[in-house]
């Protein structure tokens, strides 16, 4: 057979190089992984919910959107400073709200002259927070069940909690779980819950 003559361009054959097709399909696949299990973990321990008002400023603004671990007060009871999040007397009928822990089970809780005393001992907090000036049915001693919490907002003079008498101290059975991340717009980003 006779050879053509002339420019002959040697085209090199492509091949896939099945080292990188390996590695991609191993992304992906790891990828929906991650997302499926988070969905997962999200549904059975936790859920997300936004925060209506101004009663926890500046820990949470109106609309923010939180994160709630529902899972961990199936392994520990709440403690003082947390941030819960319940349904007031375990009305399905209304919004989620957030709070802070002041009292626990068995202690004595009383505000006098804007400070809350807890056992007769002022509680030690920061100056984040204003005097309070209505100390609702906690001008009086008010002492906590086994599985009830006293709670407050941060926002101590804008918020509806423990101390109305439409709410009063939080059951345990009423709490969907502890507030524990928060994702913010613009450079605040996602953060815990302080």
């Amino acid at each position: 057979m006779a050879k053509k003559k002339g420019l002959v361009f040697y085209e090199k054959e492509k091949k896939i190089n099945k080292k990188v097709i390996h590695e991609i399909l191993e992304y992906v696949i790891s990828t929906v992984i991650v997302v499926f299990l988070a969905f997962v973990l999200m549904f059975f321990f936790g859920t997300k919910t936004s925060v209506i008002g101004d009663s926890m400023m500046p820990a949470l603004y109106n609309g923010q959107q939180i994160l709630i671990d529902k899972f961990i007060y199936k392994l520990s009871s709440p403690k003082r400073g947390d941030v819960i999040v319940f349904q007031p007397n375990g009305n399905e009928n209304t919004h989620y709200y957030e709070k802070r822990i002041i009292g626990l089970p068995g202690e004595t809780i009383q505000i006098i002259d804007g400070y809350v005393y807890v056992n007769g001992s002022k509680l030690d907090e920061d100056d984040t927070y204003d005097l309070i000036e209505d100390p609702g049915i906690a001008k009086d001693e008010l002492i906590l069940q086994p599985y009830e919490y006293f709670v407050l907002g941060d926002n101590r003079n804008s918020s509806e909690d423990s101390r109305s008498g439409n709410m009063g101290p939080v059951k345990k059975e009423y709490i969907i779980g502890k507030a524990w991340l928060h994702m913010a717009y613009g450079d605040a980003g996602i953060g815990m819950i302080k």
